[in-house]
């Protein structure tokens, strides 16, 4: 699994270094970039974590990169670190899916709280991401005459009136169900139900 780190985008350096500190002593991995150009380089698709993002940086803004990261579908939460002038940006960057924002100065321990509460929305989010990720990958391994098993089990049918429907025996039905639940990695028809709406929702 890929380790959490806080990655901090800033470039007011006595700001940047005072950050990383503060985040380094509560004992996460820091990486500090002094542009939002220098970030983008290095963004990968597997990073795991949260950035803490300036809003207002000459060249490439905080808001830009954000958009930017958005369009590449990069999942890291955001906490946007403004000024005075720059809170009706954040607001609109808070519309957009970030996580929240922080107006300098800030206290340390809301900037942690803040930091916190976004890697614990990473990892949910990753897991969630994995999970959906499992089911879709049982879900191809159903066969066709399964599916159609599957479908009437969802839709609430006992195996009397499936093995009706599909003029199959109940028997048949059976053994049909205990490969579907077995191939989903379900105990229930509930969460059969569950595993396959989620699915179905995305």
């Amino acid at each position: 699994m890929t380790e959490q780190r806080v990655y901090i985008v800033d470039d007011d350096e006595a700001m940047r270094d005072s950050l990383a500190w503060l985040v380094e002593s509560q004992g996460f991995d820091v990486t500090a970039y002094d542009s939002a150009e220098a970030f983008l380089t290095a963004c990968r698709d597997d990073m795991a974590g949260c950035l803490v993002l300036d809003v207002r940086m000459p060249g490439m803004s905080g808001l830009e990169l954000y958009e930017r990261l958005n369009a590449r579908h990069c999942t890291l939460p955001v906490v946007f670190i403004t000024g005075h002038g720059d809170v009706p940006m954040a607001v609109a960057a808070l519309k957009k899916g970030a996580v929240d924002f922080i107006e300098k100065p800030f206290g340390d321990q809301d900037m942690l709280r803040l930091i916190r509460q976004c890697l614990e929305r990473d990892r949910e989010d990753r897991d969630r991401r994995r999970q959906e990720a499992a089911v879709a990958r049982r879900l191809e391994s159903i066969t066709g005459r399964e599916r159609e098993v599957m479908e009437l089990v969802i839709a609430g049918k006992l195996n009397k009136q499936i093995a009706d429907a599909l003029n199959i025996s109940i028997k048949t039905v059976e053994v049909h169900r205990a490969r579907i639940m077995e191939k989903m990695g379900v105990r229930s028809v509930a969460e059969l139900v569950q595993a396959v709406m989620s699915r179905r929702q995305q």
